[in-house]
């Protein structure tokens, strides 16, 4: 493996978004829609009085 001196590793860039990242941040979005949804359903079915 070749050692690279100070002017090479700041020459180095990086950094680009990866498919995990965006795998994990649309999860994120996912669940967060999820929990909406179901505090939405519980909220009307307290207002109803409808209950399985």
């Amino acid at each position: 493996m070749k050692e690279l001196n100070k002017q090479e590793l700041l020459k180095i860039s990086g950094g680009a978004i990866s498919g995990s990242l965006i795998n994990a941040f649309i999860r994120g979005i996912s669940t967060i829609l999820d929990l909406g949804r179901s505090l939405g359903t519980a909220i009307r079915r307290i207002q109803t009085k409808q209950f399985c």
